[in-house]
């Protein structure tokens, strides 16, 4: 079915955009469009700004747990629409349907929940002072919040923003990929069903350049960003003359650590492991693609790896059976292609993928790389496909060097029988987050990077506390 929007969702009402300009959107199993976005320009964005911050003094004059029973009424709404989510989301991006149904359709309401929590039950921060009265830390929020957000993961990773922000007390201006931007409208008509007041959250769809003018809109007071490394230091450049505060997610190359004690029985380790290292066609930024492993079970590494690649089904990505849907675009494909040839190109030996299907669509083979070592091109960067690079160590500390020696530094795994050696290793790792056996970013814990991998945190109260101005007030 062909889904076509003709209205920006702002100030709480859908106004028809300032141009005609649009944006198709193609269905990546297909190749054929699927619908299609008016493209926000600089005039809408400024409406949009505007509205949140004339919304900006009701909503953070609003009791806590009045909020939190709105934000509540926001997830109830969602939740109304979550299989149209989970289907929206997977015929833009080619997510598997079972993912985005149990992530995507399902992580927005829990935070939002979770934060709704938070506020209904914070208690007063007043402290005795050391040179005497009595000190009462208020946490203000922050201002106008531009959340910005990529195709990957659209609706979780919007929600990571938009969910402790209005917690907080902000407004939010979105700007969602352009890949991705229908699933956007769901969210627009949950906040609308929900109650959430004219302002709150705007929804500007659009490219580089209407994220660019919204970073620099002069009434934003906070930046969230979720995408590329090269986008983010842009975005930090920006965000540093402003001496505006921003939070930065962004790429990863995470080392999947095999210890020589570690059960490689698949079929009692596979799912796990299907999450840490290829989940999502192996576009997501925390993937564990550079697996480490002990040089005298190396050959057994790289068959099971092998095998457990063989084993994942490649298909429509509407398709409940579906384990490795089409990449995003035909571009992206082109990228993740590139890549592995450079691999073959320096060496390494393709043990099993490294083409595509017979079938329409974007799709690539998950691709595994052997003979390879971590000065690679295809170990250094982000490669964001369904390619894994299997490295050679010799003892813990080897494989812990290894691991640090990148650019990057956002998840990682350590895959052992030995909890005690396991968590030695997950210490020694610098990176925002780490596994044990298992990998999954849960919203009770912060998230985020170092190096390469960002600024700053998401999730958990370290969330909501980068959307919030700290104030001391001497009594």
């Amino acid at each position: 079915m062909i889904h076509h929007r003709d209205h920006l969702y702002i100030g709480g009402d859908w106004l028809r955009p300032r141009t005609d300009s649009r944006i198709a959107v193609v269905s990546p199993n297909t190749e054929q469009e699927i619908g299609s976005i008016p493209e926000a320009r600089p005039q809408d964005v400024d409406l949009a700004v505007e509205a949140a911050r004339a919304a900006l003094p009701g909503w953070s004059d609003t009791a806590p747990g009045e909020r939190a029973a709105l934000l509540r009424r926001f997830a109830d709404a969602i939740e109304e629409r979550a299989r149209e989510i989970a289907r929206t989301v997977s015929a833009q991006n080619g997510m598997p349907i079972r993912l985005s149904s149990q992530l995507e359709a399902t992580y927005p309401t829990t935070l939002l929940r979770y934060y709704a929590a938070m506020i209904d039950s914070e208690p007063e921060d007043v402290r005795a002072g050391l040179l005497g009265g009595r000190i009462r830390v208020e946490r203000d929020p922050i201002g106008v919040v531009a959340a910005i957000t990529p195709w990957n993961f659209p609706q979780t990773l919007a929600a990571f923003k938009y969910a402790p922000a209005l917690a907080a007390g902000c407004t939010v201006v979105m700007k969602p990929s352009p890949e991705t931007a229908l699933d956007a409208y769901l969210i627009a008509e949950a906040a609308a069903a929900g109650g959430l007041p004219a302002g709150v959250i705007n929804i500007v769809p659009g490219g580089r350049r209407t994220g660019a003018y919204l970073v620099e809109h002069r009434g934003v007071d906070k930046v969230g960003f979720t995408g590329s490394t090269t986008a983010g230091r842009q975005i930090a450049r920006t965000c540093g003359e402003l001496l505006r505060p921003v939070t930065l997610e962004l790429g990863g190359k995470s080392a999947t650590i095999v210890l020589d004690d570690a059960d490689l029985d698949l079929s009692v380790i596979g799912d796990e492991l299907f999450v840490a290292t290829l989940a999502n066609n192996g576009q997501t930024c925390f993937l564990g693609t550079r697996v480490l492993a002990p040089r005298h079970r190396y050959e057994e590494v790289v068959d099971v790896f092998t095998a457990f690649a063989e084993t994942l089904t490649i298909g429509d990505s509407l398709d409940p059976g579906t384990d490795i849907g089409p990449m995003v675009t035909e571009r992206h494909r082109e990228r993740v292609e590139g890549y592995i040839e450079k691999g073959r190109a320096e060496g390494g030996r393709v043990t099993t993928g490294g083409g595509r299907p017979d079938r329409p669509g974007w799709f690539v083979r998950p691709t595994v790389f052997a003979d390879i070592d971590n000065a690679a091109t295809i170990s250094r960067e982000e490669i964001f496909g369904p390619v894994l690079s299997i490295i050679a160590y010799d003892g813990d500390e080897d494989a812990v060097r290894i691991a640090n020696d990148s650019g990057f530094g956002l998840g990682g795994t350590v895959w052992t029988a030995d909890p005690e050696r396991g968590f030695a290793v997950a210490r020694k790792v610098r990176t925002g987050t780490f596994g044990m056996n298992r990998y999954l970013p849960d919203p009770v814990a912060p998230f985020g990077g170092v190096k390469d991998s960002g600024l700053g945190r998401e999730l958990g109260p370290e969330g909501i506390a980068a959307y919030r101005s700290l104030k001391s007030i001497y009594c």
